[in-house]
């Protein structure tokens, strides 16, 4: 999770990478363990039969010899190449050989076919050696040296296929097993059983991926919604595991007014209430004590009847707007800000399924993003480093497109204008804009035309302004996170102040790290609070 939300980025996993990451228990896989025992002491038998069998050390000597002939039959037309021969040959190194061969012309070189047998001659002395110093062997029957390195290949092959078959019986990984390779030295019909128990394990491999919420495409496994909701949880267990379990539940709303939940007190009828929340224990209780004894005369007129009080639950609407500007690398303060979002929507699933929440990227331009996307979002590269920006682009022009212009930049203004188109539909007065960013903007609009200004001009924080008037006008929230980044100064948190009390909302600073938990305290509390 940390790799993916630094990164932005993931790879499907394949069969094999899938079956690393699983752990199943062998004891579920009847028969597993007996087969796979069996197979084993039949490769370290045919292993100790070679070692027994086989005295490859004569060939050693052998090879020496043909690699002696060999170097003496290659004449270097030059001295400085008889030098680079002679230092390649002392040192064993086949690199500098082959890099020789190219040099002279390869096979249309006279030189070529003499040094390629150099080269082939010294590999399979190479080889013999290696094979010799791995091995013990006690044999009598004598082996050429094309014969020795095939042994060594063997014993190799089996040597691989036993760390195979003993990782198997441990982890049940019967997919990490050479089918192939297994067949030179394993009856058919142990293979086709094996296949059998592979593809069993396969089933519950594939299984627990579904569980786990990792969809198979044709590339492998890759994340799926329901391991983006494991994400979310478990980034929420993280962030509320120091609050008590009195936190949990829905918004409490002190507002007694048109809802669901009846409370214990009533109140007389008003023209205009439910007949679904009537009081009909205490209506008739007003009616009797109003018609005393007359037992005839019993009936219920208009002043008796009383209604159950209600408890509105209210609804919230967030539009989280994240700073994804080329500034908020620093500091990996993107992290925190995607962590944040993650958490933050799985609350909102979690224990307000009724709630509105809208995503929306920040940086030269204002994109809404599904809940799907944040972990590939990344802050935009810097692509223009000069100390003074001052640049106007015509964005109705047909002929410009996002992609060429800077993406760097931190457009609050068209954030917010997105998150009041989107708020505007929402059903609920309680709407509310969260506003993450570490400072200044740096980019506006003036009808089609775009400015990317730096350092942060007044134009801009102008038009920002007049943005966020119009918010506060509609009745929505600005609430401002200011996280700490190398480039901020006192005239971005004078800013994150002025918009605060332009539009009555709240500014937050924090210390970056802990963002996802006091953004989330807050979407709980709803308390003005200056975090330190």
């Amino acid at each position: 999770m940390d790799h993916l939300m630094h990164y932005g980025s993931y790879r499907s996993l394949t069969d094999e990478e899938l079956a690393n990451a699983i752990e199943i228990d062998p004891s579920q896989i009847s028969g597993l363990g007996p087969s796979l025992d069996a197979m084993i002491a039949l490769l370290e038998e045919q292993k100790r039969r070679i070692l027994e069998t086989y005295d490859p050390a004569p060939s050693l000597s052998e090879s020496h010899e043909t690699q002696r002939q060999a170097i003496a039959s290659l004449k270097p037309p030059t001295e400085l190449m008889a030098q680079v021969f002679e230092r390649a040959v002392e040192r064993d190194s086949i690199p500098e050989l082959e890099r020789l061969w190219y040099r002279v012309g390869g096979e249309s070189s006279p030189l070529g076919p003499p040094l390629m047998r150099v080269i082939a001659t010294l590999a399979i002395r190479l080889e013999i050696e290696q094979l010799l110093s791995a091995y013990a062997f006690s044999g009598s029957e004598v082996v050429t040296p094309t014969e020795a390195v095939e042994l060594k290949e063997t014993l190799e092959k089996i040597d691989e296929l036993l760390e195979q078959l003993k990782e198997a019986r441990k982890n049940a990984k019967v997919a990490l097993i050479d089918m192939d390779a297994l067949r030179e030295f394993v009856e058919d019909a142990d293979i086709e059983d094996l296949e059998g128990m592979r593809q069993q394990i396969q089933d519950m491999i594939r299984a627990q991926a579904e569980e786990a919420g990792l969809e198979q495409g044709p590339d492998g496994y890759r994340l799926g919604p329901r391991a983006l909701r494991t994400i979310q949880g478990k980034l929420l267990d993280e962030i509320f595991s120091e609050l008590d379990a009195s936190r949990s539940g829905r918004h409490e709303g002190p507002i007694a007014g048109e809802g669901v939940v009846e409370l214990e007190r009533s109140r007389p009828y008003e023209f205009g209430d439910s007949a679904a929340h009537l009081n009909i224990s205490q209506t008739l209780t007003n009616a009797a004590i109003r018609s005393g004894s007359e037992r005839s005369d019993f009936r219920i007129s208009m002043d008796d009847i009383d209604i159950h009080q209600t408890r509105n639950n209210p609804k919230a609407a967030t539009a989280v707007i994240m700073d994804m500007s080329g500034s908020m690398r620093s500091g990996g303060q993107y992290v925190t800000c995607k962590k944040m979002a993650l958490a933050l929507d799985g609350l909102i699933r979690r224990e307000y399924p009724g709630d509105h929440l809208s995503l929306i990227e920040m940086s030269t331009f204002a994109h809404r993003r599904h809940v799907s996307e944040l972990p590939e979002m990344m802050p935009k590269p810097v692509t223009i480093h000069d100390p003074v920006v001052r640049l106007r682009v015509d964005m109705s022009d047909p002929s410009v497109s996002e992609m060429m212009v800077h993406p760097h930049f931190t457009n609050i203004q068209a954030s917010m204008a997105m998150a009041r188109t989107l708020l505007a539909g929402q059903d609920t007065p309680n709407r509310q804009i969260m506003l993450i960013t570490d400072g200044l903007p740096t980019a506006h609009y003036e009808g089609e035309q775009l400015y990317l200004l730096y350092p942060p001009d007044p134009l801009t924080e102008q038009a920002t302004m007049r943005e966020a008037h119009r918010c506060a006008k509609e009745g929505i929230v600005i609430n401002t996170f200011l996280v700490p980044s190398w480039s901020q100064d006192s005239e971005d948190i004078a800013f994150a102040h002025r918009l605060a009390e332009a539009t009555r909302g709240r500014v937050f600073f924090t210390a970056g790290h802990d963002l996802d938990r006091f953004v989330l305290w807050d979407y709980l509390q709803q308390k003005r609070r200056i975090i330190g």
